[in-house]
Protein backbone atom coordinates (compact mmCIF):
# COMPACT_ATOMS: atom_id res chain seq x y z
CA UNK A 1 0.00 0.00 0.00
CA UNK A 2 0.89 3.61 -0.71
CA UNK A 3 2.42 5.82 2.07
CA UNK A 4 -0.37 8.41 2.90
CA UNK A 5 1.18 9.81 6.37
CA UNK A 6 1.22 13.27 5.00
CA UNK A 7 -2.30 13.09 3.64
CA UNK A 8 -3.18 11.44 7.62
CA UNK A 9 -1.31 14.32 9.50
CA UNK A 10 -2.89 17.05 6.93
CA UNK A 11 -6.15 15.44 7.25
CA UNK A 12 -7.38 12.38 9.05
CA UNK A 13 -10.49 12.26 7.52
CA UNK A 14 -9.46 12.15 3.27
CA UNK A 15 -6.62 9.77 5.39
CA UNK A 16 -9.48 7.85 6.23
CA UNK A 17 -11.64 7.57 3.18
CA UNK A 18 -8.36 6.61 1.28
CA UNK A 19 -8.01 3.65 3.42
CA UNK A 20 -11.63 2.73 3.66
CA UNK A 21 -11.23 2.61 -0.04
CA UNK A 22 -8.34 0.60 -0.55
CA UNK A 23 -9.95 -1.88 1.43
CA UNK A 24 -13.27 -2.15 -0.31
CA UNK A 25 -11.15 -2.96 -3.37
CA UNK A 26 -9.10 -5.02 -1.42
CA UNK A 27 -11.26 -7.02 0.45
CA UNK A 28 -14.38 -7.25 -2.03
CA UNK A 29 -15.97 -8.29 -5.27
CA UNK A 30 -17.77 -5.42 -7.12
CA UNK A 31 -18.54 -5.91 -10.65
CA UNK A 32 -18.52 -2.40 -12.23
CA UNK A 33 -17.71 -2.40 -15.78
CA UNK A 34 -15.95 0.81 -15.68
CA UNK A 35 -13.80 0.42 -12.42
CA UNK A 36 -10.42 -1.47 -12.60
CA UNK A 37 -7.41 -1.44 -10.10
CA UNK A 38 -4.41 -0.26 -11.32
CA UNK A 39 -0.82 -1.09 -10.01
CA UNK A 40 1.11 0.91 -7.38
CA UNK A 41 3.38 2.35 -9.67
CA UNK A 42 0.70 3.51 -11.60
CA UNK A 43 -0.80 5.30 -8.49
CA UNK A 44 2.37 7.02 -7.30
CA UNK A 45 3.07 8.21 -11.20
CA UNK A 46 -0.57 10.03 -10.94
CA UNK A 47 0.54 11.54 -7.54
CA UNK A 48 4.00 12.90 -9.04
CA UNK A 49 4.40 16.54 -9.14
CA UNK A 50 3.86 15.81 -13.02
CA UNK A 51 0.07 15.83 -12.17
CA UNK A 52 0.76 19.71 -11.20
CA UNK A 53 0.66 20.59 -14.93
CA UNK A 54 -2.74 21.28 -16.81
CA UNK A 55 -3.67 23.68 -19.67
CA UNK A 56 -6.57 25.93 -20.00
CA UNK A 57 -7.83 27.60 -23.14
CA UNK A 58 -9.35 26.48 -25.99
CA UNK A 59 -7.01 24.80 -29.18
CA UNK A 60 -6.39 27.15 -31.93
CA UNK A 61 -7.53 30.33 -30.75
Amino acid sequence: MLNFDKVKDVDPEVYKAIIDEYKRQEDGLELIASENRPSEAVLQAQSSYHTLKYSEGYPRT
